[in-house]
């Protein structure tokens, strides 16, 4: 079993933006506060199963996934490279999101590849990974390494995720696997309350670190910062 807390860093919409307050809304939890949200009204009413296991982390994209601090490292360490990290100067990201599936769940994700949002992520997974602990065998198996690409393999054991450098995908998901047929049915409908906030373009500009305290707690945001352009 990993140890806790683990940390993460993430982009997390600004908190009050209209993409803050959809995903929140449709995960049914707040990683600002650490609080449950009511979801939306018209839902299904298996809603709250549908979306156990991406509420647990909060509404995010993925730069640099969970991680337990190596020895001689603490959160105050991790912080202070947060925010020279966001001090940084470098091409904003910008996308048009727009909601789709990957690998069989739905996410908020680019219409096209942007090499400055693949160049963050990259950067993301390089600059931090001096503060991960090493991965434990039982970690490992957790990735089902025998699924995986050898490519995949190797950034499992290089950087403790697979879905890094050209593997990555950003998305920031909205629910858990689903079948073809439910999976079309809910992208219709979560498209068109999508397409209700009128977001037409994302600035992928600000990164935010999420703690999450043991294996029952919910990922929740303890800081964040904008990156300097």
């Amino acid at each position: 079993m990993a140890d806790y807390p683990r940390y993460a860093i993430y982009y997390a919409p600004s908190s009050g933006s209209a993409l803050h307050r959809f995903g929140s809304d449709y995960l049914g939890y707040d990683a600002v506060s650490g609080d449950e949200l009511p979801f939306p009204d018209g839902i299904p009413t298996d809603w709250r199963e549908v979306t156990q296991d991406p509420r647990k982390y909060g509404f995010h994209a993925t730069l640099k996934a969970p991680i337990a601090l190596a020895d001689g490292t603490g959160e105050a360490d991790l912080v202070t490279a947060c925010v020279a990290f966001a001090n940084r100067g470098r091409r904003i990201p910008v996308i048009e999101p727009v909601i789709d599936s990957i690998s069989g769940f739905i996410a908020v994700v680019p219409a096209t590849r942007s090499d400055d949002l693949q160049h963050l992520a990259g950067d993301c997974v390089s600059d931090f990974d001096c503060f991960r602990a090493p991965l434990t065998p039982e970690d490992r198996a957790r990735r089902n390494p025998t699924k995986l690409s050898q490519r995949q393999r190797d950034h499992l054991d290089r950087w403790g995720y697979p879905y890094v450098m050209e593997e990555f995908r950003f998305h920031m998901t909205l629910t858990g696997r689903l079948s073809d047929e439910r999976r079309g049915q809910t992208l219709v409908w979560l498209r068109e309350r999508f397409a209700a906030i009128g977001l037409a373009t994302l600035a992928i500009d600000r990164i935010a670190l999420f703690r999450q305290d043991d294996a029952a707690s919910c990922f929740r945001i303890i800081g964040s910062w904008p990156l300097r352009s």
